[in-house]
């Protein structure tokens, strides 16, 4: 095939959600049909069966997913990149990064709740980013939100217009199954151990004596009065209003009972739009340019416990990569040879030698690749810079064995790299380190990692700021007992216990510029 073929038939998406919508299950059901896997692994604390994408201890002691990962399958000729994202809010910058690398989404919803917070946060990621969205709300077989109230909740809280392509008959112990608009055929489910369904009808009409006696003369009558509404109330679906973000196709299901998974994977293939290029500094890189360029979004330590390195995250946005290539690394100025190029599966990797736009691949970083880095064999150009929070809660590190060995070292500064948490550095060179984060969960899964990945028992000193703010100018605060620090850049910033005394320093100090992230690099 020729490069304009492969990139066609590739499609990288990324799956957001609010906690517990059922996203990691979504994820291996999707592998699953693929097949790619066997058999998923339903999150179940206590007693779950192991997930691909949830590979850490703590994920899989938990039930939780605090970290980003991808799995590249084929499915009916088509090459599929998944990237699972954490869904935890306190790991939003993991998430933010990955959105970087996709062009669409999957926003997954739980039918018994509609939007929520985290949701709302994502999706707006998303708009920002010109990213189209496919949504799917799961749990059906659960007692569930009317399926109007969920469409009406959607387009208020994120004005966009939703439009169903499926469209549930029940929910909870009534749940009959779906009906796909666009084929006439209703998928009708059959509660059996493991949640298995009957093959698609085909319908010619929805009026038949056949669809009434399997439905029953209620829910039959409610499914025609729904569809009709549908018909006038709502526009039809049109791919260009899709790709434009004007509108999301709702799909209905139940991913834990695999129930609409199928079909919205068959779907999911065609509204997907293939890779899109990027704007950079130089301009609008298409995919199908003539030089090889991609870019990190991501580092991750220790995914095999049989390696022990450092993976680098990389989307190719144009040209083909063949293994052994040369590149130049755009921050270094220096070329590199990418001998070592990974398929990424969960966990798991293997060697590749091609890959093409759209592809997320992992490349083996021996300490000089960033999130943010650009690889080209073409021009040298940028690309936006990635979202950077300020943190909220801060500790001193302090190794329980009392020395600040070279396994504590590296393991501080690898989960710094990777974003678990942010490590400041003390102005007057104290060896002890500062971590800040968003959440309590990244100060756990730091520690758990520092003692079951580098042998470090760590004990946290929680310090009393609140607030990081980063000099904008070389004015400092009008005070000697505020308490600097360097990030890991090099940047100064200043430590806060909170909003009023942020505000009482800048009116105290003429002049004084603190900005709540760290100094941008801008596209030039």
């Amino acid at each position: 095939m020729d490069i304009q073929q492969e990139i066609t038939r590739r499609r990288t998406l990324a799956i957001i959600s609010h906690p517990d919508a059922g996203k990691t299950t979504l994820t291996e059901k999707l592998l699953l049909y693929s097949g790619a896997i066997r058999s998923a692994g339903n999150v179940m604390v206590g007693k779950h069966k192991a997930t691909v994408s949830d590979w850490m201890t703590i994920e899989q002691q938990r039930g939780i997913s605090v970290s980003s990962s991808a799995a590249r399958v084929e499915y009916d000729g088509y090459i599929l990149n998944i990237l699972d994202t954490p869904g935890h809010q306190d790991f939003s910058e993991d998430t933010y990064r990955t959105l970087m690398a996709v062009d669409s989404a999957i926003m997954l919803l739980d039918a018994a709740k509609g939007v929520e917070e985290q949701t709302i946060k994502l999706f707006k990621v998303c708009r920002d980013r010109g990213i189209p969205i496919i949504t799917f709300i799961n749990k059906l077989d659960r007692p569930a939100l009317n399926p109007f109230e969920l469409l009406d909740n959607v387009e208020k809280v994120l004005g966009i217009t939703a439009i169903p392509m499926t469209w549930p008959v029940g929910d909870g112990a009534d749940f009959r199954g779906v009906y796909e608009r666009a084929s006439k055929q209703f998928h009708f489910f059959e509660r059996t151990t493991g949640g298995m369904f009957k093959a698609p009808l085909q319908l010619v009409d929805i009026h038949s004596e056949q669809i009434r006696a399997l439905l029953g003369e209620v829910p039959h009558a409610k499914l025609i009065e729904d569809l009709e509404l549908l018909d006038t109330a709502l526009p039809e679906f049109t791919q260009a209003d899709f790709l434009a973000e004007r509108i999301t196709p709702v799909f209905f299901g139940s991913a834990i009972t695999n129930f609409g998974v199928e079909t919205f994977l068959q779907r999911l293939i065609e509204l997907a739009p293939p890779p899109q290029g990027m704007q950079t500094s130089l301009g609008f890189v298409e995919p199908s340019a003539s030089f090889f360029s991609g870019f990190m979004y991501k580092i991750q330590a220790n995914m095999n416990k049989a390696h022990r390195d450092r993976i680098a995250f990389f989307r190719i946005v144009s040209g083909k990569f063949e293994r052994g290539m040369a590149a130049y690394h755009m921050r270094s100025g220096k070329e590199v040879k990418l001998n070592y190029p990974f398929q990424i599966f969960g966990q798991d990797r293997s060697v590749i030698d091609e890959a093409f736009p759209g592809d997320v691949i992992g490349l083996s970083n021996p300490g000089i690749f960033r999130v943010g880095d650009v690889l080209s064999s073409g021009p040298n150009f940028k690309i936006p810079q990635f979202p950077r929070f300020a943190p909220e809660i801060f500790a001193k590190v302090v190794p329980k064995a009392g020395s600040f060995s070279k396994s504590f070292r590296k393991g501080v500064e690898q989960l710094g790299e990777e974003g678990v948490i942010q490590i400041f550095s003390d102005v007057h060179g104290s060896p002890t380190p500062l971590v800040a984060a968003i959440g309590e969960l990244q100060l756990e899964v730091f520690q758990a990692r520092m003692e079951s990945e580098y042998n470090e028992p760590v004990h946290l000193e929680r310090l009393p700021f609140t607030r990081t703010r980063w000099l904008g100018s070389d004015v400092l605060p009008a005070s000697s007992s505020l308490t600097y620090a360097f990030d890991t850049h090099g940047h100064k910033v200043v430590l806060f216990r909170s909003d009023w005394e942020i505000q009482y320093y800048i009116e105290q100090t003429q002049g004084l510029i603190l900005l709540e992230r760290p100094p941008e690099e801008t596209l030039a």
